[in-house]
């Protein structure tokens, strides 16, 4: 069972590394990164800890993409259970979120707007670092090598103010995109983790762009409710 899964110390670390990543950008972090940071001389060092953490069932490799690293839902309710247990604190009720599932949105519409959302899911708040006001049904592959797969539910922050690298939604005329945002002199460029999809340019003041949330979670569909 997950919530009896012993890491050694090396494999908590690099768990802890990939859950943070995830927490603070929206994405996984590579191979290559884990090793620069762990201090390994090669991403295959990093590889093998990674295999070992996905035989224990606590995370999910998803091939062909550099950064297909996911977290299971059920492992970080484990997770949380067993570090409470392990500091011998009584083990509070999980709190839970209702979040609207957005599907098709209209142009000129608020995103959370009641025609837009399809039905409501009842979540745990323990799975996301920050607090999401929405889960949106990721459309087509363009972010494939982030982990972030046709059908998945990104679980979104309302918020026009993020930095550079992480994942945004964002509305352009009548659609509204996953991407990862990079703001520079000549405008902003949503970028593709998928080399079969283009960047997208935005020219600073466009009417047509608006940012409608971060990414502060992914849910493959089905998988936690």
């Amino acid at each position: 069972m997950l919530a009896s899964t012993k890491l050694t110390d090396r494999q908590q670390q690099i768990y802890d590394l990939v859950r943070t990543a995830i927490e603070r950008t929206g994405a996984p972090p590579t191979r290559a990164e884990i090793a620069q940071a762990l201090g390994f001389r090669s991403a295959n060092a990093a590889e093998e800890h990674l295999q070992a953490l996905a035989r224990k069932g606590v995370i999910e490799l998803v091939g062909g993409t550099s950064r297909g690293i996911r977290l299971q839902s059920d492992t970080l309710r484990a997770v949380h259970q067993r570090r409470q247990q392990q500091a011998q604190l009584p083990m509070p009720g999980l709190a839970q979120l209702m979040l609207p599932l957005v599907g098709r949105v209209a142009a000129g519409s608020p995103i959370l707007a009641e025609e837009h959302v399809d039905r409501t899911y009842q979540v745990e708040a323990s799975l996301f670092s920050r607090r999401p006001d929405y889960l949106l049904k990721v459309r087509g592959m363009s972010m494939r090598d982030a982990g972030i797969l046709d059908g998945d539910l990104l679980a979104v922050q309302q918020t026009s103010e993020v930095r550079n690298g992480q994942i945004v939604v964002a509305r352009l005329g009548d659609e509204v995109t996953v991407k990862r945002y990079k703001r520079n002199r000549q405008g902003i460029e949503l970028l593709p983790e998928n080399p079969d999809f283009d960047v997208i340019h935005v020219a600073e003041g466009d009417p047509q762009f608006a940012l409608e949330g971060l990414a502060v979670g992914l849910i493959r569909n089905g998988s936690a409710f």
